[in-house]
């Protein structure tokens, strides 16, 4: 069916209720099901390196069914019952696939990202209580099987960790000399170690318990960057099949040969494309462990599309502005569409890839607290860039006000918070701990902590955070983190942490302090503190500002909208300067519509050059005194 707007959403919802539709009850139903339609279709590939020649593993639909079978038997035979967790830390694999898949039918599945630390995956483990881990047997250039090992140390419910080794995807001579220089761990714990690979063929092919026809909690998904005692958001059979629908309903179908360079311990690649595989048959590509951080991928990315015969291509901003920075060296006429999420995307960015490579490409929005998928823009009708489309069928969102009398509906494209509420919302239970869900629903609607609003023809449209959360390059860093490392110098007395604006990755932290009266230290002294205190590394702050005074409320709290504007008024000129223009910032207004929005004096400018300078920026800019507005 098509998908060109509000009525097409609403001719779909109104063929039967969400309950009504046939789907399966369980993952593993829905992978049966798909694997007796499409035994022999291509199901995933892997290839360990980048270059379209290179070797390649691909698993049939059967074959996958199979070896998730397997797995899911592995899981139960090490004592995994349906409330009990596996955890994974590994870069993308076939066998990533096969733990994601295999534990979520076992038990509760726990993806970890192999970026975190060993005290943040830790405290994860320890959150979610999980008894087994799947994780990387020590390898050449990766750091992930000793920190994993540390992370076990500190996790003692661990009893399990099983190894999967990266040197069978190799071929000689680097086959040959992996075992030569292979690290050894150097890290003991208390659990027990065994070969992933081995133990699999141990397992019969069919399911040696019973799947029961219920809908269950099958996955823990942590939020973002992580200190301390982490977020973790739990999800249903239920949201991940309503995940894998609308993409069936929607985009794919079992011709359909998608390329993946995402993570797969981000619910874009498990829940949005991998669960829309396992329910349509279409074809998955992951390549490189690092997916597009892989060493090539983004200088071999149109041959590898068209190696694969690629129809969509799954992206982000940061990795669409990489891609165009090289040339379109392959043929690309079998792609259909692009789809980007996880971050805003730019005008120009957006201008300058549809005309270099002719593919449609549709903006998204979700979170990881509803399992993941909200909106679109509609992949057969019109594209307003810059907003997130319209809500998918049988996703509800309402735009509402905080008020002294309680919340309250606002009105067509007044801002307000985005709340959602969808197959994917587990009302009341959306994380692990109980004390964290207080004050997160308005009913059954859950508060995204996105400010936003709805225009005239029902598309959403970002306009803030509530939570301020930085999003770097799609990837969500809680500013606390930084504010709470620096409040550790002696100097500070005050600090705050924001988002500025970035050509690359849309915007990276920086931070605003006050110093202790009579105190003295320089900015480039506290961004060495942050790099030494901040642990995650995306969130190390790339610019210091010390004020004699931070904006403060009348009750003392820090005001970052006025440091938000500063940031634009820096990062912009800046970025003027470079590009030998004369216009400059010369204030930034909160628009009720667009939010902030830098307002340029264009001293003899012309507006093109001005585009052409801010062109790569998310947040609109307008001359002053005019009613041009570039978004």
């Amino acid at each position: 069916m098509t998908f060109a707007g509000i009525d097409d959403r609403n001719a779909i919802e109104a063929e039967m209720q969400w309950a009504e539709r046939p789907l399966p009850k369980t993952l593993y139903g829905l992978l049966s099901e798909t694997a007796g339609k499409f035994p022999n279709h291509n199901a995933v590939s892997y290839q360990i390196f980048s270059g379209a020649s290179d070797k390649a593993e691909t698993l049939t639909w059967s074959a996958l069914k199979d070896q998730v079978t397997q797995a899911a038997n592995l899981f139960r035979s090490l004592g995994i019952g349906k409330d009990d967790v596996v955890a994974y830390i590994l870069p993308n694999a076939n066998e990533t696939v096969l733990a994601l898949l295999g534990a979520a039918v076992a038990g509760v599945v726990n993806p970890i990202n192999p970026l975190l630390d060993a005290e943040q995956i830790g405290s994860i483990l320890r959150e979610t209580n999980a008894k087994v881990v799947v994780t990387l047997k020590p390898f050449p250039k990766t750091d992930v099987a000793d920190k994993t090992a540390e992370a076990v140390a500190l996790a003692p419910n661990v009893k399990t960790v099983l190894e999967v080794d990266l040197l069978r995807y190799l071929t000689p001579p680097k086959s040959w000399i992996v075992p030569l220089i292979r690290p050894k761990r150097t890290v003991q714990n208390q659990a027990k170690y065994l070969n992933f690979r081995a133990e699999l063929a141990k397992q019969p092919k069919s399911l040696a318990f019973d799947d029961l026809q219920e809908d269950r909690v099958a996955c823990y998904f942590h939020t973002g960057g992580t200190t301390g005692m982490p977020k973790v958001a739990q999800h249903r059979y239920s949201g991940l099949i309503y995940n894998g629908w609308i993409g069936t309903e929607l985009l794919f179908s079992e011709v359909d040969n998608i390329i993946c360079p995402l993570p797969l311990f981000h619910v874009f690649a498990c829940h949005v494309i991998l669960m829309a595989a396992v329910t349509s048959g279409a074809h998955v590509v992951f390549p490189t462990p690092q997916g597009y951080r892989g060493e090539g991928v983004m200088d071999n990315f149109w041959k590898l599309v068209e190696r694969w015969k690629i129809t969509f291509i799954i992206t982000v901003p940061t990795a669409i502005s990489a891609k165009m920075q090289r040339p379109i060296n392959a043929d690309v006429s079998t792609v259909k569409t692009a789809f980007s999420g996880s971050a805003p995307l730019p005008l120009e960015l957006f201008r300058r890839f549809e005309a270099a490579t002719g593919v449609k490409l549709v903006e998204g929005y979700g979170l990881t607290e509803a399992t993941c998928l909200v909106s679109c823009n509609p992949v057969d009708g019109e594209k307003k860039v810059g907003s997130i489309g319209v809500p998918f069928p049988y996703c509800n969102v309402m735009i509402y006000k905080s008020t002294p009398e309680g919340p309250v509906e606002a009105d067509v494209d007044e801002i307000g918070e985005i709340c959602v509420s969808n197959p994917g919302v587990y009302v009341g239970n959306t994380y692990t701990e109980t004390d964290k869900n207080k004050d997160l629903y308005y009913g059954d609607y859950l508060r995204t902590g996105d400010l936003g609003r709805v225009d005239p023809d029902g598309y959403l449209w970002i306009t803030g955070r509530a939570k301020d959360l930085i999003i770097r390059g799609g990837h969500n860093i809680d500013p606390a983190e930084i504010e709470e490392a620096l409040l550790h110098h002696e100097a500070v007395a005050f600090a705050g942490a924001i988002g500025q604006p970035d050509a690359h990755s849309g915007e990276v932290p920086c931070a605003f302090v006050e110093l202790v009266e009579g105190a003295t230290v320089s900015e480039e002294e506290l961004l060495k503190f942050c790099k030494e205190h901040v642990h995650e590394r995306a969130a190390q702050p790339k610019h210091m500002t010390i004020m004699p005074e931070l904006p403060k409320t009348a009750v003392g709290k820090i005001f970052k909208p006025d440091l938000r504007k500063m940031a634009i008024t820096r990062i912009y000129n800046a970025a003027l300067e470079d590009a030998g223009v004369a216009a400059r910032v010369v204030a930034v207004v909160d628009d009720k519509k667009r939010g902030l929005v830098a307002q340029i004096d264009p001293n003899g400018a012309s507006e093109e050059a001005i585009s052409g300078a801010l062109s790569a920026f998310v947040r609109p800019w307008e001359l002053a005194n005019s009613a041009v507005v570039a978004e």
